[in-house]
């Protein structure tokens, strides 16, 4: 019977240490970022986000898909959250109006990326600071560009 504990015991302490083993070092990784939305932007940017306000038909895209809403299915709906919300599907991103209102519209991070580590460390490289047409492509595929008649404008924006 002792000699059945002692194997017990040790075999635990083996199972503990291999499970130490596979649990990765986190020491190294890049810390997680979530979505803060552009109000939060606008603290340091607050040019950038006035006009962005102003002229970027995204920063109201939302209200596109409570007017057609009664139209489409729920799979439909979320669909549409992909582009005309900031972060959905994604951790810390849009999930409804009344749980994330800040995030309800597209915003400065469907473009610039999750903002949370740069507006704590106000590090240009924290963020997607240069675009491409590859991240634009992301909603203005060419179905949808054929689909809803609509370009991305990445060089002629709202900043």
């Amino acid at each position: 019977m002792k000699f059945v504990r002692t194997l017990c015991r040790f075999c635990l302490v083996l199972a503990f240490l291999y499970l130490l083993c596979m649990i990765p070092s986190f020491a190294n990784e890049e810390p997680l970022k979530s979505y803060i939305g552009s109000e939060a932007c606008g603290e340091c940017h607050a040019d950038q986000f006035e006009a962005f306000q102003a002229h970027a038909k995204k920063a109201k895209s939302y209200e596109s898909v409570r007017i057609m809403q009664k139209g489409l299915t729920e799979a439909e709906k979320k669909e549409c959250y992909a582009c005309h919300t900031t972060g959905y599907g994604s951790r810390g991103g849009f999930v409804s109006e009344s749980e994330t209102p800040h995030l309800k519209d597209a915003g400065c991070e469907v473009c610039h990326g999750p903002g949370s580590v740069h507006m704590e460390s106000e590090d240009p490289e924290d963020i997607i600071a240069v675009l491409s047409i590859e991240t634009c492509n992301t909603c203005h595929s060419s179905e949808r560009v054929d689909a809803f008649k609509f370009k991305p404008l990445l060089f002629g924006g709202a900043h």
